[in-house]
């Protein structure tokens, strides 16, 4: 593991940075999670040994330090990311971003358009509002989340079989939780979603099947992203489906088949 120091602070953030001969490609974790908790497995996968593969821990997460006076909002973790991707000494990547690391890959990408080689996101934060976990956790002040919302948060999820999460979230300081949720359901100008749109990249967004019916789906192919489903898995398919999504990913990179999704995955779910 190595780490990377952030400008104008003593704090760090900590990564691997697995070699390979084909495009970087930088994945960035959701709420709660941790890169390198959560991609391992993923990007251990033949689909991607071959590209260079960089997990980082987002600051406040995993193995990064947790300073309590960060504001932890999406932009200030993608203003400190474009410094880390410029230090790696890469001209163009490929980034990937689940759930709120989805905001924080479009919000980096736009400080670093040029430099942007495509983009991967899985079930990403579009729109301002976020969803069932950072509500859940903004329903809280921050007062009360750090005095018991925090521990009350990993308990249910312990309790609704959510083992996984809960256990990356503990390594999660509760005032970077709290932060990051507020900030993805307050949002920004420009919308993520329009950020996302205007990107002159290839452009992917992968689904669990679980997830599914999704009328996102639509919206996105409209628009020319190209859509990718892993099967058997739902939202945490890193961990439900770790070759599903490998497999998603290089396809995302490699911008697969420009099929419609819906020729690819509705009919065969209308036979279920």
């Amino acid at each position: 593991m190595q780490d990377f120091a952030l400008r104008g602070s003593t704090s760090r953030i900590r990564y691997h940075d697995l070699p390979g001969d084909g495009i970087a490609v930088l994945f960035i974790h959701g709420l709660g999670c941790a890169g390198s908790f959560d991609y391992p497995n993923v990007v251990a996968q033949p689909e991607l040994a071959g590209y260079r593969r960089i997990l980082l821990d987002l600051l406040g997460s995993g193995f990064s330090d947790k300073p309590n006076d960060f504001r932890y909002t999406v932009s200030d973790h993608a203003a400190y990311l474009a410094d880390f991707s410029s230090s790696l000494g890469i001209d163009r990547f490929v980034l990937f971003g689940h759930s709120l690391g989805g905001s924080i890959a479009l919000s980096l990408a736009e400080r670093c358009r040029n430099r942007i080689a495509g983009i991967v996101l899985s079930e990403p934060n579009l729109d301002s509002g976020g969803g069932s976990t950072s509500k859940g956790i903004a329903a809280y002040t921050e007062q009360d989340f750090l005095a018991r919302g925090f521990r009350e948060t990993i308990a249910e999820n312990q309790r609704d079989s959510n083992e996984m999460w809960a256990a990356s979230c503990a390594l999660t300081s509760p005032v970077a939780l709290y932060r990051a949720a507020q900030s993805v359901i307050a949002g920004q100008t420009p919308s993520w979603r329009d950020i996302l749109y205007a990107l002159d990249c290839p452009k992917t967004v992968i689904f669990g099947e679980h997830s599914l019916p999704s009328p996102a789906l639509q919206v996105l192919d409209d628009r020319g992203v190209h859509i990718e489903v892993v099967p058997r898995a739902g939202h945490s398919m890193a961990w439900e489906n770790p070759k599903g999504l490998a497999v998603a990913t290089r396809n995302g990179i490699e911008r697969g088949s420009r099929e419609p999704w819906a020729s690819r995955f509705g009919r065969q779910r209308d036979r279920g």
